[in-house]
């Protein structure tokens, strides 16, 4: 089961930031356009989501979890979010306790990035056809996953994310989204890589 060439934790940690300036680049005309503030650690919006998640290993089952995080940086467009997310197993044939820390880049309203032709803007389309009379309201965003996850021992987390939020309220947003991971678990004495689909929903406020 034991693989090796897995990135360690530090590894994907300089990728995610990496990428994460990457989308800041790429964002940069529509930040300047909004005089956008840098922000360290605004903490707020807080994020709590119930997840469903379908696991290739240790074990190779779906569970129920739970996942909240803080805002750990906002630029425009662009923020990263430091996220714990928690699952955990307990029967007669399999115990696990699986704890992940990890920074969530996000790039918010990413589809406004093809605001082009003026005519008939692409973003605009796609935001018709996906959120119908909530085109305006809703939020897509496109992110990433890089951190840790602990169960038995340390193993590196990384991986990607795609969601969208709607404004209900002042200061409260209702969040879906999708995210994909790949990690190193270790359980009843064996290694081994694990892949992790989530599927999300929570409150944002």
């Amino acid at each position: 089961m034991t693989r090796t060439g897995t990135p360690s934790a530090i590894d994907v940690c300089r990728s995610t930031l990496l990428i994460g300036l990457v989308i800041l680049v790429l964002d940069a005309s529509q930040l300047r356009a909004q005089e956008a503030i840098l922000e360290w650690f605004p903490i707020r919006p807080y994020n709590f989501d119930f997840a469903l998640r379908q696991q290739s290993f240790a074990p190779n089952d779906r569970e129920i979890g739970i996942q909240a995080g803080i805002t750990a940086l906002r630029y425009g467009n662009l923020e990263v979010r430091a996220t714990y997310q928690f699952f955990s197993i307990h029967t007669g044939e399999f115990n696990t306790d699986q704890n992940s820390v990890f920074l969530n880049p996000r790039w918010n309203n990413f589809i406004d990035i093809l605001d082009f032709p003026r005519g008939m803007p692409i973003n605009r389309i796609i935001r018709h056809v996906l959120f119908g009379p909530l085109e305006d309201r809703a939020v897509p965003y496109l992110g990433l996953l890089g951190g840790v996850v602990f169960s038995g021992t340390v193993g590196g987390l990384y991986g990607g994310q795609l969601g969208v939020r709607f404004p209900v309220a002042r200061g409260l947003s209702v969040d879906f989204g999708v995210q994909y991971s790949r990690m190193r678990l270790e359980a009843q004495g064996q290694q081994g890589e694990a892949e992790q689909w989530v599927l999300l929903t929570g409150f944002r406020y």
